[in-house]
């Protein structure tokens, strides 16, 4: 009769798709993206040369360095394609941004802004993102821990013409 023809067509093509799949997970695990921490220069990150209170540099180091900094912790899951492309270009473009491990010491207007940029980010609820605070939970901020985040203003001076 005709199920067990069919079945028989559907266990194979099965076995040949499963297979091939497998086939292709191990052969993208040769090709993983570098995962790098740059050395980081003494004196020149934000907690260095800003030295915020401990519990704000608790918060800083949980929720933002992994993406925004040189030191980098890599989870298990980056080794392992294709998530580890993910991970590793998302670290790549947050570095990019925004890097605590090249702090713009000295430009106090950089660092205003700066600041002020991720004041705006985490207390909208942007940052950090819902794709990272999904897995690492100790990144999740309440209210109060948004608020503790630094948040200078500039200082009083004579306004510059437009």
């Amino acid at each position: 009769m005709l199920c067990p023809l069919i079945c028989d067509q559907v266990k194979r093509q099965l076995k040949w798709f499963l297979g091939g799949g497998a086939s292709i997970l191990v052969a993208i695990q040769f090709a993983n993206p570098a995962r790098t921490n740059p050395p980081v220069t003494p004196g020149r990150g934000f907690l260095a040369s800003n030295a915020p209170p401990p519990e704000v540099a608790a918060i800083l180091r949980d929720a933002c360095y992994d993406c925004h900094s040189d030191e980098t912790r890599w989870p298990w899951y980056s080794r392992v394609a294709p998530v580890s492309w993910f991970v590793a270009n998302h670290v790549k473009d947050g570095r990019r941004h925004l890097n605590f491990s090249d702090w713009p010491n000295g430009e106090s207007l950089r660092e205003v802004q700066k600041l002020r940029h991720i004041r705006g980010q985490v207390s909208s609820g942007k940052r950090p993102l819902p794709s990272y605070t999904w897995i690492h939970t100790s990144a999740r901020l309440s209210a109060d821990q948004r608020d503790r985040l630094p948040a200078r203003r500039r200082q009083p001076g004579p306004r510059r013409r437009r």
